[in-house]
């Protein structure tokens, strides 16, 4: 008896064991481990000031609205989709709450229309892509351009302040630790936990894995893509309004490039291209080791046009690792 017991301890244990390694190497969580975990030691050695609590918190400040975007970009491109437009979008919803609440209209209500905002581009890439047939890519870019332009004619291409009570969003603390970053990790939470123990997160990697399997399984393949977008749209608006509140400002191009950082960071923490698989925590690390790196290069004064070329080929190399695995 004694042994039978042992037998079935190992292999709870060794099932464990297995579960805990198939979650982490599925979404290639490991290696993006292992590189924050050296990149933050290197760092820490290399600079004393890296590990004090200002710049650690002022690291997470400045991956939050990243973090955000990531969540919706995660789900989204689990779905089988990407989107293109959500620098442009981010900083159109905020030009919107700004120049609402500089009209008169109360700053909260403002905040929730330039969120409302982004849900309707959302909505709109969604309709396009599912109803109209035209690719994710193509849709996307041209939403840039329009949400762009739109910020633009709203603002006329000057910023406008941003220093109301919903501001709090953006430069607020709660307990010490700044808001963005509370809002980060609640939303990564709740990201995480509808993709893997609800019916819709669970209907997200199907329709993203085999989306002819999912309709013949009676799966609404379109909706569930509709509303993968509105989700997304919805959290570029959030996204927007906290950055404004960071800045104290609404900039009708504060969130260019932050599309190609999104994408970046949800490749490099194991979200496949063509969709099935992904996770909004290894989307949450791949933002972390490029918010690491970028403090790197501030701490060690490499110079910031560096920034932009690591970027780049961070993402050329995710997603070479993304195809070689695939294949």
């Amino acid at each position: 008896m004694k042994e039978e017991r042992v037998v079935r301890k190992k292999q709870l244990f060794l099932g464990k064991s297995r579960n805990l390694v198939d979650i982490l190497w599925g979404t290639q969580n490991v290696g993006v481990v292992v590189a924050t975990v050296g990149l933050f030691t290197f760092l820490a050695i290399a600079n004393p000031y890296f590990l004090t609590s200002f710049n650690i918190l002022n690291v997470l400040r400045q991956i939050s609205v990243i973090g955000i975007l990531c969540v919706g970009q995660a789900i989204l491109m689990i779905s089988g989709e990407l989107d293109l437009s959500v620098g442009a979008t981010l900083s159109l919803c905020a030009c919107v709450a700004a120049a609402l609440a500089i009209r008169g209209l109360n700053p909260w209500l403002s905040a929730i229309v330039g969120i409302g905002t982004g849900g309707a581009l959302g909505l709109s890439n969604g309709l396009l892509v599912t109803k109209v047939k035209i690719n994710a890519l193509i849709v996307t870019l041209g939403m840039l351009s329009v949400s762009k332009g739109f910020a633009l004619l709203v603002t006329q291409a000057m910023p406008i302040a941003f220093r109301y009570s919903v501001s709090f969003l953006g430069s607020g603390y709660i307990w010490q630790i700044p808001v963005p970053v509370v809002l980060m990790f609640f939303l990564v939470a709740m990201g995480h936990i509808v993709l893997r123990f609800t019916v819709f997160g669970r209907r997200i990697s199907a329709v993203g894995g085999n989306p002819r399997a999912a309709r013949l399984s009676g799966m609404k393949v379109e909706q569930i893509k509709v509303l993968a977008f509105v989700l997304m749209g919805v959290l570029t608006g959030l996204a927007g309004i906290v950055f404004a509140g960071i800045l104290k400002s609404a900039d009708p191009i504060a969130g260019v490039g932050f599309e190609l950082q999104c994408i970046a960071a949800v490749v490099i923490g194991g979200t496949t291209l063509g969709g099935g698989k992904g996770s909004v925590i290894g989307a949450l690390l791949g933002a972390a080791l490029m918010g690491l790196l970028r403090n790197g290069f501030v701490l060690l004064r490499v110079s910031a046009y560096w920034q932009v070329v690591t970027i780049g080929a961070v993402l050329i190399g995710a997603i070479t690792l993304d195809r070689l695995k695939r294949s």
